[in-house]
């Protein structure tokens, strides 16, 4: 995999974000969505890459999307072909309602190193590199928590979970606060929040609950850049779900483990902060139609983790022009 493209994917999150940021707390999340998406799709449409869209936005939310199977970047001669992970928002409220944690994301694998994850819901757990190989998403909440926290050398009532708020996690919060566990609860974008569990800074130990099935790949290749560990099950909501499980060769009792998330280490993740969050500061706008943007990339190959601060002359791009 070409390193230099992974600075490329990060212009297109950059290009994702400074369009959807324009749209923070105006209340209206599709319009911060197709913003997103429009940018993110021209900037793709610049790169010499043969990509195929295998995660893209889902059906669930009714929004716009890169689809799955669309064709993006230029196709010339000789030029990669890859799979690729788009979500041009991830945390759509949060943008619209003006809160924290939205960012854009993109992760790029050779052809078939992508799970093509159907639009479900997938149950999660996720923790960095200390506690890999600790967890069990088929074992109980406190045996889980319990070897994550000897992992890391914590007292069980240190340690710190997240979970997307929703009703449906109601059984999930009582678990975790009778092992005695703290909960941080995020109201949208589960990619972000898988990711914190490998920094430090940002006083999460742990990610538990159901979210995004395509969102779930996401959240995969970034962990397998960070050397942490995330396991998930397909959630399927009715006989329908089911049925396209099914059709797609999906085993819906299978533990999904990185491998089979991500396979092998030819994996770049990118991501740019759309509104302020732990892991990434929000797009900023400047007198004199400047803007600011922070991302983070990583290789899976290397391991490298970069964090990229950018100024944008918004003049000088015509296509940010307003």
């Amino acid at each position: 995999m070409d390193r230099n493209l992974a600075l490329n994917l990060v212009r297109v999150t950059e290009a994702a974000a400074l369009e959807s940021a324009r749209f923070l707390g105006r209340g209206d999340k599709n319009a911060a969505d197709q913003a997103a998406v429009d940018g993110m799709r021209k900037m793709f449409d610049t790169l010499n890459i043969d990509g195929t869209v295998v995660i893209g936005e889902g059906e669930m939310d009714e929004a716009p999307m890169l689809y799955i199977g669309e064709r993006i970047g230029k196709a010339v001669e000789g030029c990669p072909e890859l799979d690729i992970a788009v979500d041009p928002l991830d945390g759509t409220n949060s943008v619209a309602k003006g809160l924290s944690n939205s960012i854009s994301v993109v992760a790029v694998g050779p052809k078939g190193c992508l799970l093509h994850a159907p639009d479900m819901y997938m149950m999660k757990i996720a923790v960095g590199p200390k506690a890999k190989g600790k967890i069990d998403i088929n074992a109980s909440v406190e045996e889980n928590l319990m070897n994550v926290a000897k992992a890391l050398n914590k007292d069980i009532s240190d340690i710190t979970v997240t979970i997307l708020d929703r009703p449906r996690h109601k059984e999930l919060i009582e678990s975790v606060r009778k092992v005695g566990a703290r909960i941080k609860l995020f109201g949208d974008g589960d990619v972000a929040a898988a990711i914190a569990t490998c920094f430090e800074h940002s006083g999460v130990d742990v990610l538990m609950g159901i979210g995004g099935a395509p969102e779930g790949v996401l959240a995969a290749a970034a962990l397998k850049c960070m050397e942490g560990e995330l396991q998930g099950k397909l959630t399927p909501m009715d006989d329908e779900q089911r049925e396209r499980c099914k059709d797609m060769g999906v085993d819906v009792e299978k533990v999904l483990t990185l491998e089979d998330l991500v396979k092998g280490d030819e994996i770049l993740f990118a991501a740019t902060g759309i509104s302020d969050g732990e892991l990434l500061k929000g797009v900023g706008f400047y007198e004199n139609n400047m803007a600011k943007t922070y991302s983070v990339v990583m290789r899976a190959e290397t391991g490298t983790i970069r964090f990229v601060e950018a100024l944008h002359k918004l003049d000088k791009k015509p296509e940010y022009a307003k």
